[in-house]
């Protein structure tokens, strides 16, 4: 009977915890706090860095041909579409769609604002991305000045899905000419763009005449089954001149990511916030287990006085560590999924809780609760059993 009482029985570092239930409560809201501030600061860079390639990760393509002298999505130049052309000598190209890629002024049917939306200009016979469904819609961009307006849009642009869901005739002027909303995709803004349309080459040309009838801004390549991506970018990169670069699909999304990262202060700003969130979780965890050891230092000296191991009551104090980084990080978690929900459905930005994060966020959080039980122990260590009674 006495084993079992033994092996049920309630650990130490739990009563030392809960004796002051207020103390534990300010302890765990702040361990919160910071739990919160770290999965919204990650949440946000994390988020803006996939906003920034919403529609790269959409192209039908298994490489991408781009210039040399595009900085980023917001940022790009053209080459001769000619080049798109010399590539499918390689016997691995199977197919090609030349894209044009700009920011035009869309025009806000029912406010008359103007505001810069992406606009996409491709061949409707051509494979521009994954979804199935387009193919059928980009039938409708063959007539002149019709485009397919992205719903995942700003609500800045208007109510054009509403509008069109209605069967309303959508008009409205791009670049300063007419144009009509043909249909509807589903894509969603991406950290430069609040919002996107497609719409045919011909059409873009007309709304952008400065553009040389020449020149495009995104070449995609589609693979013969079983090639190498790899290899056949070696092969295109040696046989093609210098004025345009191959990418894999992949290492296209990563170019993008690498210009907010590197170029902005974007990632910066926002892992320096996890960094505070860090910092004040530490000084408040230290606060609450400094202040415990010392109000139970008599305690602590009359069970070493007993003939318990300092070990063992460094090992009491390591366990509060872990109490509190537990029972902090699970209000934290639920906080940090909710206000991700918040987030998406306000600026409709990719924030989502992912299992990488949500390992991060719970490691820097055991992390900080025990380096601050380390400090704390110092407390113990020098304690003197003779000195306290």
């Amino acid at each position: 009977m006495s084993g079992f009482w033994q092996r049920r029985r309630i650990p130490l570092a739990w009563l030392l915890l809960s004796r002051q239930p207020l103390r534990l409560l300010v302890a765990l809201a702040g361990i919160c706090f910071a739990g919160i501030l770290m999965f919204m600061q990650l949440g946000f860079r994390d988020g803006l860095f996939d906003a920034s390639v919403t529609v790269h990760r959409l192209f039908d393509a298994d490489l991408v041909l781009m210039s040399p002298r595009s900085m980023s999505s917001i940022s790009m130049s053209g080459f001769p579409r000619r080049r798109l052309v010399q590539s499918m000598a390689h016997p691995d190209v199977q197919g090609i769609t030349p894209v044009n890629w700009n920011f035009l002024l869309w025009r806000n049917p029912q406010t008359l604002t103007t505001r810069q939306i992406l606009a996409l200009g491709f061949e409707p016979g051509d494979s521009l991305f994954t979804d199935p469904e387009l193919a059928a819609k980009a039938k409708a961009l063959t007539s002149r000045g019709r485009v397919l307006f992205d719903q995942r849009s700003r609500n800045e642009f208007g109510p054009i899905a509403k509008w069109f869901d209605e069967g309303r005739i959508v008009d409205t002027e791009l670049a300063g000419k007419r144009v009509r909303v043909a249909g509807l995709v589903s894509l969603g803004p991406s950290f430069g763009a609040d919002g996107n349309l497609l719409t045919s080459r011909e059409t873009f040309l007309e709304l952008l005449p400065s553009n040389p009838p020449g020149s495009i801004e995104i070449g995609l390549l589609r693979l013969r089954p079983g090639a190498d991506p790899d290899a056949v970018v070696r092969s295109l990169t040696a046989s093609l001149p210098n004025d345009v670069k191959v990418f894999t699909k992949q290492a296209f999304i990563e170019f993008e990511k690498n210009y907010w990262r590197s170029s902005t202060s974007i990632g910066f700003i926002f892992s320096l916030g996890a960094a505070m969130g860090f910092v004040v979780g530490c000084v408040i965890v230290y606060q609450i287990l400094y202040t415990d050891v010392s109000d139970h230092l008599p305690e602590y000296a009359t069970l070493m006085a007993m003939g318990y191991r300092l070990k063992t009551l460094l090992g009491v104090v390591a366990r509060e560590g872990i109490f509190l980084a537990v029972m902090g990080y699970v209000p934290a978690y639920a906080a940090g999924q909710a206000l991700y929900a918040l987030v998406r459905s306000s600026t409709k930005l990719p924030v989502a809780m992912d299992l990488p994060r949500a390992v991060l966020v719970f490691s820097l959080i055991l992390t900080m609760c025990m380096g601050s039980a380390v400090l704390a122990m110092r407390r113990l260590v020098d304690a003197d059993p003779a000195e306290i009674f």
